[in-house]
């Protein structure tokens, strides 16, 4: 079976890392990819948000299955093109429908979702720049820190934590009526801050059934700490240390169940990954975040404790059989520490040559930002790379993952020192 993998960053390389182990596959073709998925399969020049480009790829390839990475191709309906296309409608992709997406690509639609399906969030509501004086009086309701967050994708940069009311009700205007996010912020979510620790939960779904894999805990902020700006992820675990039995139950019966009984309830044939982000407060789960894929950098520690053939995953998601598949998980732990370009996730530059990846042994390297020019390996982006390291213990597998990153080297090159550390 030859598949598709759309997107090109370290969860893609992940994607073909896994996929390259299957019986089932046969060609990996990645858009656009990287330096890593280039070894692989093959790379294709093509923006992943380019619906005809990707149809005549699927033709002369002959695709037998489209995974799709990143959100910005689910929000903007691939799954929807693919259906309404005759000469492709037969071709499955693993990805929800456009009316799914709106899961991730509306904050609004999910809150309205959880409130239907009584999901614990944060108390609430939403305003657009009609009702800006309301906004600022529901802000007055609440205790600092405030959180704003653009309804619409925003490239990871749409949310805000503010300490001062004041800030915030600025804040709030600037969203709205100055279009600071543009048209994502056109309505913004105004919640309570809900203080505890944040975690990662991934359900994978057929529109019958589902699986949950297994749970991470990724590190948002550039510092150490916590501090800093917020980035697309500097570090992930799995599994997540503080989640036993008792909490994982509450997990299920509280957030995931309802969720896809919310789906069916819905009418919406949802297919592909559900990553659900949650906060535990105290011992109680509440969910942050919907996104209608799987995460990064928590892909490149889920996928490596998952056992199975994961082309035969796939296979029975597009025939809807995901509920004959057991699965099966690496009783070991996972941490993925991620390089970055000095300056993310601020301005960066590109184009700086890396050394030292033949070096790494027993640890994987997942490429996110690389490009190749002959034999060498450069800088494309602001998430560069990652290292995941596999152990029996926890400390082990942070220890080894920070060992084998010193052994890569770029100019300007920057990571977290304290990945795991609170745990």
């Amino acid at each position: 079976m030859n598949i598709l993998i759309l997107g090109g960053g370290g969860r893609e390389h992940a994607f073909c890392w896994k996929l390259s182990k299957s019986k089932f596959i046969t060609n990996i073709f990645i858009a656009p990819g990287n330096a890593g998925t280039s070894e692989l399969g093959k790379n294709l020049d093509i923006s992943v948000n380019d619906f005809l480009a990707i149809k005549d790829e699927v033709i002369k390839n002959k695709i037998d299955i489209v995974l799709v990475g990143p959100e910005d191709p689910l929000v903007n309906g691939i799954h929807d093109f693919f259906l309404s296309d005759k000469i492709i409608n037969s071709v499955p992709v693993i990805g929800p429908t456009k009316k799914a997406a709106m899961l991730e690509g509306s904050k609004d639609f999910a809150k309205k979702f959880m409130e239907r399906n009584s999901i614990p969030t944060a108390k609430h509501a939403t305003f657009d720049k009609k009702t800006v004086k309301e906004g600022h009086k529901f802000l007055d309701t609440l205790k600092s820190p405030y959180v704003l967050k653009a309804d619409g994708l925003a490239a990871g940069k749409g949310v805000l934590i503010i300490d001062d009311l004041a800030q915030a009700k600025e804040e709030l205007t600037e969203m709205l009526v100055g279009g600071k996010f543009g048209l994502a912020s056109g309505k913004v979510v105004v919640e309570e801050f809900l203080k505890g620790i944040e975690l990662s939960c991934f359900v994978i779904a057929d529109g019958k059934s589902y699986l949950t894999l297994p749970m991470a805990k990724d590190y948002k902020r550039i510092g150490e700490g916590d501090t800093g700006l917020n980035t697309g992820g500097m570090g992930a675990v799995s599994p997540v240390p503080f989640v036993d039995e008792s909490f994982s139950n509450k997990i299920d019966k509280e957030i995931i169940k309802p969720t896809i009984e919310g789906l069916f309830r819905d009418k919406i044939d949802f297919v592909g990954f559900i990553f659900i982000g949650l906060i535990k407060v105290q011992d109680s789960p509440y969910v942050i975040e919907y996104n209608v894929r799987m995460g990064d950098p928590e892909t490149q520690v889920v996928l490596p404790r998952i056992k199975n053939d994961f082309g035969e995953i796939l296979l029975s998601i597009s025939s809807k059989k995901i509920s004959e598949i057991k699965l099966e998980i690496e009783d070991k732990f996972a941490t993925t520490i991620c390089a970055v370009s000095d300056g993310y996730p601020e301005s960066y530059q590109k184009g700086k040559k890396i050394i030292g990846i033949n070096k790494v042994q027993d640890s994987k390297v997942f490429h996110a930002g690389t490009s190749s020019k002959g034999m060498n390996i450069f800088t494309s982006g602001g998430r560069v790379l990652a290292i995941t390291s596999l152990e029996d213990r926890f400390k082990d597998s942070v220890k080894k993952s920070y060992e084998e990153l010193k052994k890569i080297n770029f100019d300007g090159i920057n990571y977290r020192k304290d990945i795991g550390f609170d745990l």
